[in-house]
């Protein structure tokens, strides 16, 4: 069962990871307002990010590249948690979003990159 819920999740996780990806693509002015302003090329920023969270969706799920994707979803997650610091401290300007929501996001980003931590270990045990 153990081995199950590690598959299905790990596909969930790819999953996610190739839509946010895609997201980045077709809702770009979204991303362009979360960069720290302190960041240079927030464009391309946006752009390679999106590149890189569809990649790693996809290495993440085939077995022989999982556990090297998986420590770059871990790196890519640490890399863009400024944004969401930068989201939740600028929060008028998303205000589709709440502030607890944009708040809420931060731990959030922890869980996902324990998320994908869980798939840096070689095997799993049933």
């Amino acid at each position: 069962m153990k081995k199950l819920l590690y598959i299905v999740f790990k596909y969930l996780l790819g999953i996610l990871l190739v839509f946010g990806g895609i997201a980045h693509f077709t809702k770009t002015e979204f991303y362009l307002k979360a960069m720290p302003s302190y960041l240079p090329f927030h464009e391309f920023i946006v752009y390679a990010s999106g590149v890189l969270e569809i990649v790693l969706g996809v290495l993440l799920v085939i077995y022989k590249t999982t556990r090297k994707a998986a420590i770059g979803i871990i790196l890519l997650f640490i890399a863009i948690f400024p944004a969401n610091i930068n989201m939740y401290l600028n929060h008028t300007d998303f205000p589709d979003m709440s502030e607890t929501a944009l708040l809420v996001r931060l731990p959030i980003q922890l869980i996902l990159i324990a998320w994908a931590y869980i798939y840096t270990r070689k095997t799993i045990k049933d």
